[in-house]
């Protein structure tokens, strides 16, 4: 049967080859072995897999089973944690597959010196992410104590006679929303920043449809290069940012540590 080969992850092949040893995770597909594709100094985690489910087309087709794509996308992140656990590596996304070995040791190759770079730049580090969810309903009943522009309407309103104050006092609901989002945006702003302080690296990441949909009170995702050795300062960061911006009706939501996916461009795969 025509096979093809996943790509997991890439580091060096003496910090790599070792773990091959050791009690291994779960290859992508089931009865398969994990293997080391080296180049040099370099070496890919791979497996082999049937081109029958993973070319081009057959596998934009699996990716609409859901079932099979979470049994799949798991086995992939354990062996992600078995490699990143022991030693620093550079991980691969989900679905990263070669043709040929050959194209395999062409990109390790090709591109060993942004590799070897991205490796350097990881060691010692793992990626943490960071939810902060906002209760829009308690953010709009405190917002007019938090915003300068309401609480000198709201003074205003207060020593107006009975009239200019029904005036203000509906200029002072439609000002809300519009008050409470520009908050959202400055604490949003406020975290980032101070938690940038307490790490490596930032990025801001996008939200999904599906996520907004399902967590309707999420207002921003935060993903964090942290060194292992300074986890507990970064946690205390972000804890005091939390109990700081609670009364307000903001949350934070630490995930992880996860592989460095977001610290990581994209590999080539052309074969």
């Amino acid at each position: 049967m025509p096979e093809a080969f996943y790509i997991y992850c890439i580091g060096e092949l003496d910090a790599l080859a070792p773990l091959l040893d050791e009690r291994q995770a779960e290859a992508i597909e089931p009865e398969t072995a994990l293997e080391l594709i080296a180049s040099d100094d370099l070496a890919a985690a791979a497996s082999v897999v049937p081109l029958k489910d993973y070319d081009e087309e057959a596998f934009a087709a699996r990716l609409t089973d859901a079932a099979w794509v979470a049994a799949r996308a798991m086995r992939h992140e354990k062996v992600l944690e078995h490699f990143a656990s022991r030693t620093t590596i550079v991980p691969l996304r989900f679905g990263t597959i070669y043709l040929k070995r050959e194209g395999v040791t062409r990109m390790l190759s090709e591109q060993s010196e942004s590799l070897r770079a991205l490796l350097v730049r990881l060691s010692g580090k793992e990626e943490w992410g960071l939810n902060i969810f906002c209760d829009r309903a308690k953010l709009l009943e405190v917002i007019a104590t938090l915003s300068p522009a309401l609480r000198e309407m709201s003074g205003r309103a207060d020593a107006s006679t009975a009239g200019q104050a029904y005036l203000l006092r509906k200029k002072i609901e439609a000002m809300r929303a519009d008050e409470a989002r520009a908050e959202i945006r400055r604490v949003v702003a406020e975290i980032e920043s101070r938690l940038k302080e307490e790490s490596a690296g930032k990025v801001r990441l996008h939200l999904r449809q599906a996520e907004t949909a399902e967590h309707k009170d999420l207002a921003a995702k935060l993903a964090f290069l942290i060194e292992r050795a300074r986890f507990k300062e970064f946690r205390a960061a972000a804890e005091e940012l939390a109990a700081s911006h609670a009364p307000s009706g903001f949350r934070l939501e630490l995930t992880g540590a996860w592989p460095p996916y977001n610290f990581v461009e994209e590999m080539k795969t052309d074969d």
